[in-house]
């Protein structure tokens, strides 16, 4: 795929979205229903290939969204970019389950190193924005953190970026 036809997406953990980890919460439901439109929105303006970095919080959100959206759309690609093989084994059972169903469920599957080291997560979400035209990102505008830091590295290389800030749902 190429990066005119590549989205990905970065966003908060849980601990700081609004609602933290209560998906069940109104603000969170609304969200879902705003990525949704994203993802339908980017799928219209031609993207095919969508990339998550499987985190907790608003990736596997992303995830579940392009997951819609293939049901009525099979040729649209996701892939999993994974930044180390043991990114989910120190999660609650639930997530640890939510995670690995939803990664049986990608196209494919990049694993970015082989090895936990502190920047494996920067260095997965630059191998999404390298390869993508689109970022879609839930950040609520503070300084700091791996969203910033994703969202900058975006708009310095020029991609065109969706900013969803949580707070407003």
């Amino acid at each position: 795929m190429s990066e005119a036809t590549t989205c990905c997406f970065t966003g908060h953990r849980p601990h700081r979205l609004p609602w933290h980890e209560d998906e069940l919460d109104p603000r969170c439901q609304r969200l879902r229903e705003e990525l949704d439109r994203q993802v339908d929105r980017a799928y219209q303006q031609g993207y095919r290939h969508f990339i998550s970095g499987m985190a907790q919080g608003g990736d596997l959100m992303f995830c579940e969204s392009v997951l819609r959206l293939k049901e009525r759309h099979p040729e649209v690609v996701l892939e999993a970019a994974i930044p180390y093989p043991g990114q989910a084994d120190r999660w609650k059972a639930p997530q640890q389950e939510r995670y690995r169903r939803l990664l049986a469920q990608c196209d494919l599957e990049t694993v970015v190193q082989q090895n936990y080291t502190p920047d494996c997560m920067q260095r997965r979400n630059y191998y999404m924005v390298e390869r993508s035209g689109l970022l879609i990102a839930l950040y609520d505008g503070n300084p700091g953190g791996g969203t910033c830091k994703t969202l900058l590295y975006a708009i310095r290389r020029a991609l065109d970026v969706i900013q969803l800030d949580p707070a407003r749902f």
